[in-house]
């Protein structure tokens, strides 16, 4: 209510207890007042009241939520369910207009300010997990993958007779894919196997650009976040080569800003050399939903091209989960979050590490992988070809999710391009390996659980290797722990 509504209310209810109610309303409104002031994540987060007042006063701002409104357009924010409405808090003219992702919709003040505010919250969010020169950012409702597209797309305008991307090779569909859906051809770079990491191959790369000649290329792909043994790409002299030849550099930085590591590394290859975007996922960064990603540079009229070269209006769903996630946890719960996941990554390579020498099997060296782990799989492999992907199989029955299991020799074919040791991001990884991360929002009981049945399964493989009676289905008190 406005200051003459809670005047009025005074006649009916004693003005003693309209004004505490007044008072506890501005509260919340100061909040709201330093939000739109500031346009950063608040510090502390928001309650769930001060958030869904928020987000209601954005909805009446909406021509479909006008009292009285009589719309006779093809677009009129009509929803046939009202639980969709519910769902969406009655945002339901997206973001953006037909020409433009970032422009105001007039029929939509509400959804417009969401949009720009959530922009700026998420770019006070990336400078605090450590690029604290990125210019400008967006968020865009598709996935990473799509998201990489449009960045190809817009340099395409750019550099008109570019037909090659260098991409260092990371065992990935989507970001491979990426390439080959914007029309481009894909210069896959093995990468250099050095001790148990595998690394960029910086000649290897640079011979490629002399070879192709920096013209005839789009831009330099890179990556930074990636399952081990990969590991991050060398991003400052990947940006200071990409400088020297005059091309443009994309980073594929997927789950990169829960690393202050990957973070770090975005940052010094914009200071000593060339990083024109860097692209993020909204769930694996913020625990939304999939179906974002933020799209972010040192350059705001380069980002700002790429808003513009989204066709049409977008949905305001990855845009409105993400500031509702953010608010919630404000800067210092999502600092916390950081700090949690970086004290479990240390937690669950000494696990990892104990039940590799357990096994006969060893944690292998990626000191410059800062989420992701893998244990060797050598005794297995020895024992039969098979029980490798059988261990994959029985985890995933056991209810232990994202591990992913590799065993030598894979070889998948993705749009006329074969890979030989898929999933080892190599053509010759010497050793079979299982991987798992510590990425933002895991527990200590997550690790512990993975941990105990990894245990199981690999004591159950030896038994049947050993000719034992195959192993029983989990036990009833396994199938239990579940958070």
């Amino acid at each position: 209510m406005n200051s003459e509504n809670f005047t009025l209310s005074e006649k009916i209810v004693l003005p003693s207890y309209i004004r505490q109610g007044s008072q506890a309303r501005r509260s919340h409104e100061q909040l709201i007042r330093l939000l739109l002031e500031q346009g950063k994540c608040p510090e502390e987060g928001w309650s769930e009241s001060t958030i869904e007042l928020f987000l209601n006063e954005l909805a009446v701002m909406d021509s479909n939520n006008f009292l009285g409104n009589c719309g006779v357009g093809e677009r009129e924010g009509r929803v046939a369910s009202s639980l969709v409405a519910r769902r969406h808090y009655r945002l339901i003219h997206g973001i953006g207009r037909s020409g433009d992702i970032a422009a105001i919709q007039p029929k939509a003040a509400g959804s417009s300010l969401l949009n720009k505010l959530t922009n700026s919250v998420v770019l006070d969010i990336l400078k605090i997990a450590g690029v604290r020169s990125v210019a400008s950012c967006f968020v865009v409702p598709m996935a990473t993958g799509m998201s990489l597209t449009l960045c190809f797309l817009t340099l395409r305008h750019r550099r008109p007779k570019a037909r090659y991307i260098i991409w260092p090779r990371i065992d990935q569909k989507s970001c491979f894919k990426s390439m080959i859906t914007a029309g481009f051809e894909p210069v896959v770079v093995e990468n250099a196997l050095e001790g148990d990491e595998l690394r960029t191959d910086l000649e290897a790369v640079e011979r490629k650009i002399e070879e192709l000649g920096a013209e005839n290329i789009l831009c330099v792909h890179s990556t930074t976040s990636c399952f081990a043994p990969r590991v991050p790409d060398r991003i400052e002299e990947l940006a200071a080569m990409c400088a020297k030849y005059n091309i443009p550099h994309i980073v594929n930085n997927a789950y990169g800003v829960q690393s202050s590591k990957c973070m770090h590394l975005i940052q010094q290859g914009a200071r000593v050399g060339r990083i024109d975007a860097f692209v993020q996922s909204l769930d694996k960064n913020f625990m939304v939903p999939v179906g974002g990603a933020i799209i972010a540079g040192f350059d705001e009229p380069f980002v700002q091209e790429i808003s513009k070269m989204y066709p049409g209006r977008a949905s305001a769903s990855p845009s409105l989960d993400v500031l509702i996630t953010l608010l919630t946890l404000g800067a210092k719960g999502y600092k916390k979050l950081l700090s949690e996941r970086k004290e479990l990554y240390s937690f669950l390579a000494q696990e990892l590490k104990s039940l590799a020498s357990a096994h006969k099997e060893r944690l292998l060296h990626t000191p410059h992988n800062p989420i992701s782990l893998a244990m060797s799989l050598d005794c297995l492999q020895a024992e039969s070809d098979k029980a490798v992907t059988q261990l994959g199989s029985m985890l995933f029955t056991r209810q232990v999710s994202g591990a992913r299991v590799v065993p030598l020799g894979n070889e998948q074919t993705i749009s006329g391009h074969t890979f030989r040791g898929f999933m080892s991001h190599s053509e010759s990884y010497p050793w079979p390996y299982l991987n798992a991360a510590s990425a933002v929002g895991i527990t200590r009981e997550d690790v512990a659980l993975c941990i105990k049945r990894l245990d199981r399964c690999l004591k159950t493989l030896k038994k049947e290797q050993n000719g034992a009676e195959s192993s029983s289905p989990a036990s009833q008190e396994e199938m239990t722990q579940q958070k």
